[in-house]
């Protein structure tokens, strides 16, 4: 019976030499792979997300705005491609593009993002450019405080032209009870956050027009909800009236009080009226730095 000849292996067909397996594990291959092309991709996603990072952080130094042909040559990428990622950070809500100046802003979104965590700095950053314009047009001192346990402390402070400016310096700390700024934090407390301040809290006379009965106070305290205006008529300093309003997050909800305050003899019954109208101007123009949308309203 005839054999027949045993047919040679192909060179496919051998199984791979020990040292050969060594060495492809050590050249990468020249064939496309899926994972590669994936890896690839997400680096580029990856580049992308930085180079839009870069661009909202230069704008975030330029509170003045910036152009696209600056931010460009900041960031380091072509106008091409910083303007195809700054219009889709627009789009977003991220950026703000100026009509006239075409300028690029950090949009309110962000500001939203921060408002959790918001820090006193950016709190004071943010307050006191509004707080000089609030000075200029009323001539008095301007205030942001912020609650601090059971009291209020005044975080960022202008002077007005008026004389006899008020000397309280930033980080004094104030009495809610008969301060026109912790009145209106008093009242953004829920009602069980209020009944156990008045359980805990003395009621301490500072003049002779301090509110010294809890009922009294939360009658007052019922009515600058309705209102979401408050006023010390020289219960915390004899000499001295304020007005003050809430300043709200993008929650919605009170994170601070911005008011004036002013000698009793300038500050009279109808200049409170008509310097309330400013103080609830600037303090909505806060509220909408600190991401608020809309005229929120105590609950």
């Amino acid at each position: 019976m005839p054999v027949k000849p045993r047919a040679k292996p192909k060179t496919s067909d051998k199984p791979a030499s020990p040292r050969k397996i060594s060495i492809a594990k050590l050249m990468p291959s020249t064939e496309p792979n899926i994972d590669d092309e994936a890896e690839e991709r997400a680096r580029g996603g990856v580049q992308s997300l930085g180079r839009a990072f870069s661009i909202l952080e230069e704008v975030a130094r330029h509170r003045e705005g910036i152009g696209l042909a600056d931010l460009s040559k900041l960031v380091g990428l072509h106008n091409s491609t910083t303007f195809h990622l700054a219009k889709t950070l627009v789009s977003l809500g991220y950026l703000r593009q100026e009509r006239d100046s075409k300028r690029y802003r950090v949009g309110r979104p962000l500001f939203a993002l921060a408002a959790s965590a918001l820090d006193e700095i950016e709190m004071v950053n943010l307050a006191t450019p509004i707080l000089e314009d609030l000075s200029r047009e009323t001539g008095e001192s301007g205030h942001f405080a912020v609650r601090m346990g059971d009291s209020v402390v005044v975080i960022a402070r202008t002077s007005g032209a008026g004389a006899f400016q008020l000397t309280d310096r930033v980080g004094v700390v104030r009495p809610a009870h008969c301060t026109a700024l912790g009145k209106i934090m008093l009242a953004s407390l829920r009602p069980d956050q209020l009944k156990r301040f008045l359980e805990r809290v003395e009621l301490k006379p500072s003049t002779k027009k301090s509110i010294t009965d809890p009922a009294v106070l939360l009658r007052e305290i019922a009515e600058i909800r309705r209102s979401a205006i408050a006023f010390d008529d020289g219960e915390f300093n004899a000499e001295v009236r304020c007005v003050a309003v809430p300043v709200y997050h993008f929650t919605g909800e009170v994170i601070g009080a911005l008011g004036i305050s002013g000698p009793i003899w300038r500050m009279t019954d109808q200049a409170v009226q008509s310097r309330a109208k400013l103080v609830q101007s600037a303090a909505s123009r806060l509220s909408i730095e600190f991401g608020a949308r809309g005229l929120a309203k105590f609950s």
